[in-house]
């Protein structure tokens, strides 16, 4: 059986792609692939930005695979037999300390949609939906949606998705803040590897402790967060990276920073 989830590196890019046709489902095998990529590209030093996209036009990932539900369903079972693995792995891929971008194609629903908003950026194609449909079979999203969405889209957008169960377009989620960009038909993961190339030019360690220091935001009050970050400033300050893009704005040039990719063209 092939790999359901496919790993390419290249220009300093890893594009993780979601392959289980015809809808990418989620079912244990792919999540443990999931993970094995993800320990791949954290410990790749080549690699500086990360693309998830799902494999096909019809589906990013159109949730959990329904016949993996019935023998978990008995108390004790469902978080040993599948939650807890995913919860684990889509905290991988939520903590990476490389800028992630979800390309999403066709639809994102439950469990899919729970990966896509893992990444730190998403882009949808214009055909993209997205659900959050669980309560219609009894349950309610159980591997970070309630959280991760949102934190995106606020308690009233989210619960609208939750509670109803119903699918919204890109430009809904767009507008909602779901999404950060809509590119057109077909062009989600080019619009998404473009951003990635442009983040291969930021300084990664920049990058890497600016992620850090918003997801503080999330998890203390705001001057515990604003204080917690103050050494991830001073970390920057002090850094190579910075003392190349201080150089290079008075000698009105293009930063080199080091560990950085550079391509031709300028920002």
């Amino acid at each position: 059986m092939a790999e359901p989830v496919r790993c390419e590196v290249a220009d300093g890019i890893a594009i993780l792609t979601l392959d289980n046709p015809p809808l990418n489902v989620v079912f244990r095998g792919l999540t443990e692939a999931l993970d094995r990529a993800l320990e791949a590209v954290e410990a790749d030093v080549s690699v500086q930005a990360v693309v998830v996209t799902g494999a096909g036009t019809r589906a990013f990932c159109a949730g959990s695979d329904i016949a993996e539900f019935q023998p978990l369903m008995q108390p004790g079972r469902i978080g040993p037999g599948k939650l807890e693995l995913q919860h684990r792995v889509f905290a991988r891929l939520d903590g990476l300390p490389k800028p992630t971008i979800a390309a999403v194609n066709g639809l994102a629903f439950g469990g899919g949609l729970e990966i896509a908003v893992c990444c730190d950026l998403l882009v949808a194609d214009e055909t993209a939906r997205f659900a959050l449909p669980e309560i219609k079979l009894g349950v309610f999203p159980g591997s970070g949606g309630p959280v991760r969405v949102t934190r995106r889209i606020g308690a009233g957008r989210a619960k609208e998705m939750m509670f109803l169960g119903e699918p919204i377009d890109a430009a809904t989620a767009l507008a909602w803040g779901l999404v950060n960009r809509v590119a057109g038909r077909g062009s989600a993961l080019d619009a998404a590897l473009d951003i990635a190339r442009t983040l291969t030019r930021r300084p990664p360690l920049a990058l890497a402790l600016c992620k850090q220091a918003i997801d503080l935001s999330f998890d203390m009050s705001e001057d515990a967060a604003i204080a917690a970050a103050l050494p991830l400033s001073e970390r920057v300050f002090t850094s190579a990276e910075s003392k190349e893009g201080v150089r290079a704005f008075l000698a009105k040039e293009t930063p080199r920073f080091p560990n950085a990719l550079h391509f031709d063209s300028k920002d």
